[in-house]
């Protein structure tokens, strides 16, 4: 795993040769070990610098840019992708990324439905999301082409791949005519290219099969990407050696494909210029790529630490929530056991088992598992136990389209099971966030024996973004488990604080009790069909979650002025930079943003008080919305986008404008 230092004394990344460090975690370790950074990947400018200038062409200074790979899911495209994110990260660039799959598994080749994306938008700058439209698009066959057309801004790079633009292609995309030859894409820089022969030529002495040798193709094109936006191949190329140590003739391929996409682009003059993004300036620290997903993981390792606690986490595989049970899988030497159950209702179940049994009790899922999950959430309400659920939310109903990005079960979090049934809820706002959230999630469980919802989504549990490794002394602490006394020991005695009841290891001698599903007796825990009790019992479950919002912090506002956009989850980023454009066109707008959702932060009433109009931008049709103007005169306004995809910057931006002119 790749790492990038920022020292104190230079806070520009990679700025400085002497101050910059490359660290590589290595398998199973614990600790990152330090390796000076290469001369390549210091100063990747200098030596492309002089290339350009050899060949006649200048590099151009650019504040930020936003390219897209796009093909076939057989294509490589995240592979791509993903390695150019790597470099970029290591550069000292600042980023986001958005992965787009396809929601069928094996969708026909050279389909619109079996297109797959990657998205980076890096920069010199502070960013907090992928990019509203792109600069440079690669579109691998006319489907991909044809999906992602509308997102390149009018000048925009678009490299093709013209082996690909045959009749049966062009066909399978819906095409008439082949758009590279009929004046369609006059508005864009059109570099054709035909990546697959020159793939084909580079790798022929390999001895590849031709499927084989057809399959390094993306890596020309990251070459000719590289060379356009001034990124050495250095650690593309260790990449390769690592991955595919065991077929030296597939490093062999892919290292050429490589090599050849860079070399063609500089001798061939494919590009008047190539582009160079600077660092950019963010605090010291170490700093590493991380994805949602990864960061969820970490997280949760890092809370079973913190707690001195085993953790087990419990998961039936679905996506976009599949990550985390492989990455929890990789920490088996911090303790942590993995189990794939045969059904999400297995699942959960595991996971209560654990957290009876003092563990940390974990399981992950997506918007349907969550359905699965409920009765036996039920469960865990009833016998007051810390269970953590992770929802990873994707579109619904049903199987929706499960590889997309949807904030739709936020209603289902807080409501979706049968009787007076209340759960913590709380949601990262960021890939990197989700490490915090992670804690968070399970400091809370174990503070007041409560079930808690851990809402991610899509669009965080894919997209990776720079996170700045917190220090331990850092991370927050754990209450320490007080064991009663034996001697008349309770299981539903109260904490008088927190309303939390005992949690003891079973089996323990003297800590004797009953367990399960049915009403328990205040104190004694004892089975109890007694109204008065029942109606006790449920006041007090109600009562521990809400003592919640007194440990928690209270919602900040940034800003001030006649409106407020609130977002909760991963509607932070765009919700952030539409909010900055807004101000320096003068606009005078505040923002707060939710990461505690049941109970809410316990000054959320004065704060929506004090605005004449709250817009809550969210991935739904407005469940946020609904829930908070039950409780204000405010009035609150919804903006919502159900498309799969994230907000755009531009689309919050333009409902804050005409607010703000309404409003004179």
């Amino acid at each position: 795993m790749s790492h990038r230092r920022i020292s104190s004394g230079n806070k520009n990344r990679g700025s400085s040769r002497s101050n910059s460090k490359v660290r590589r975690r290595q398998p199973g370790a614990g600790t990152a070990l330090a390796e000076p950074a290469s001369q390549a990947a210091e100063e990747p400018s200098e030596a492309a610098g002089k290339r350009a200038g050899a060949a006649g062409r200048g590099v151009e200074e650019i504040e930020s840019a936003v390219v897209r790979f796009a093909g076939d899911s057989g294509d490589g495209m995240q592979v791509a992708g993903s390695q150019f994110t790597t470099t970029t990260a290591l550069l000292g660039n600042d980023l986001a990324t958005l992965p787009d799959f396809p929601a069928e598994i094996r969708a026909p080749a050279g389909t619109l439905a079996g297109v797959s994306g990657f998205q980076i938008h890096f920069s010199s700058l502070d960013i907090r999301t992928p990019g509203d439209t792109v600069q440079a698009l690669v579109a691998m066959n006319p489907a991909a082409l044809r999906v992602n057309q509308a997102d390149l801004e009018p000048g925009g790079i678009l490299i093709t791949n013209r082996d690909a633009f045959n009749d049966q292609n062009l066909q399978k995309a819906g095409y008439e005519a082949n758009p590279l030859e009929d004046g369609s894409l006059k508005a864009f820089r059109v570099v054709d290219v035909p990546l697959t022969s020159l793939t084909l030529k580079a790798v022929e002495e390999t001895g590849l099969s031709r499927k084989l040798s057809e399959r390094c193709k993306n890596f020309y094109a990251l070459g000719l990407l590289f060379w356009l936006y001034d990124r050495p191949p250095n650690h593309t190329l260790e990449w390769i050696r690592n991955k595919f140590a065991a077929r030296p003739e597939v490093v062999e391929a892919n290292t050429r494909a490589l090599q050849a996409g860079l070399h063609y682009a500089e001798t061939i003059e494919l590009f008047s210029v190539h582009y160079r993004v600077r660092p950019a300036k963010l605090s010291p620290g170490l700093y590493r790529q991380i994805t949602g997903n990864e960061a969820t993981a970490l997280g949760f390792i890092a809370a079973s630490k913190l707690a001195q606690r085993p953790l087990f986490y419990g998961s039936y595989p679905i996506t976009p929530a599949s990550d985390i049970l492989q990455e929890i899988a990789k920490y088996r030497q911090f303790g942590a056991k993995t189990f794939q159950a045969e059904d999400e209702i297995a699942a959960i179940g595991a996971a209560i088992g654990a957290a009876y049994g003092g563990a940390l009790g974990l399981c992950g899922t997506s918007g349907p598992g969550l359905d699965l999950k409920s009765e036996a959430l039920g469960l865990a309400v009833m016998a007051e136990l810390p269970l953590v659920i992770a929802d990873v939310q994707r579109v619904g109903p049903s199987t929706g389209m499960p590889t997309k990005t949807e904030q739709g079960d936020l209603l289902e979090a807080l409501f979706g099971r049968h009787g007076e049934c209340p759960v913590a809820v709380v949601a990262p706002r960021s890939p990197s966030d989700c490490f915090n959230m992670a804690i968070e999630a399970f400091r809370i469980a174990i503070r007041y024996m409560t079930p808690v919802i851990f809402l991610s989504d899509g669009y965080l549990a894919n997209g990776a973004e720079p996170w700045c490794i917190p220090k331990v002394e850092d991370l927050p602490k754990f209450d320490e488990v007080s064991i009663p006394d034996a001697v008349n020991y309770q299981p539903y005695a109260r904490n008088p604080s927190t309303l939390a009841r005992p949690w003891v290891t079973p089996g323990s001698f003297g800590y004797e009790h009953r367990i399960g599903g049915l009403e328990k007796e205040d104190i004694t825990g004892n089975v109890s069909y007694d109204p008065i009790n029942h109606e006790k019992m449920t006041h007090l479950r109600a009562e521990k979650v809400a003592r919640i919002a007194e440990n928690v912090p209270e919602l900040e506002v940034d800003g001030d002025g006649p409106l407020l956009v609130l977002g909760w989850g991963s509607t932070y980023g765009a919700i952030f930079s539409a909010i900055e454009r807004v101000r320096r066109s003068g606009g005078r707008v505040a923002r707060a943003h939710l990461r505690y959702l049941n109970p809410f932060p316990r000054n959320i009433d004065d704060v929506l008080s004090r605005f004449k109009q709250v817009l809550i931008p969210e991935l739904n049709m407005g469940q946020l919305a609904l829930l908070l103007s039950s409780r204000t005169h405010t009035e609150v306004i919804s903006l919502s986008k159900v498309q799969g995809k994230p907000f755009q910057v531009s689309e919050i931006e333009q409902r804050i404008e005409e607010l703000l002119g309404s409003a004179g």
